[in-house]
């Protein structure tokens, strides 16, 4: 790797977004049925607004991105939620009408994906 004389400062992952059609929607879906807590909800701009998510305590926050007309909603976000308890978590999704994959996936630790109000999947993760 060559040095260029530069240093990138980069600290941490802050945000990550999540295209929805409809932010209010979207925002039950996140406080409701997986207990978020919400970081930011304010106006910007003409019209638009930035609402950010995120569980009690993380660190990182998901925005909760407004799609443009015929931009992509229902997406794999590849995003990993950790959990110390996938059954418990899967259980408690299924039972609250969240739409989760009907088994967990074990390899190599216990995982499942499922989809919030706008289909974007997502996945919890079983780490210690």
């Amino acid at each position: 790797m060559s040095k260029t004389g530069s240093r990138i400062h980069i600290t941490q992952v802050g945000t990550i977004g999540i295209p929805v059609a409809d932010q209010d929607r979207a925002l039950a879906f996140y406080l409701e049925k997986l207990g978020f807590e919400k970081r930011i909800d304010v106006p910007y701009g003409k019209g638009e607004r930035w609402v950010e998510v995120a569980p009690p305590g993380a660190a990182t926050t998901i925005a909760l991105v407004r799609s443009r007309e015929g931009g992509p909603t229902g997406i794999d976000t590849q995003v990993r939620l950790t959990t110390k308890d996938a059954e418990a978590d899967h259980a408690a999704l299924r039972a609250g009408g969240v739409d989760a994959d009907a088994e967990i996936m074990r390899y190599p630790v216990p995982m499942f994906v499922f989809r919030d109000a706008d289909g974007n999947r997502l996945r919890i993760v079983e780490r210690d």
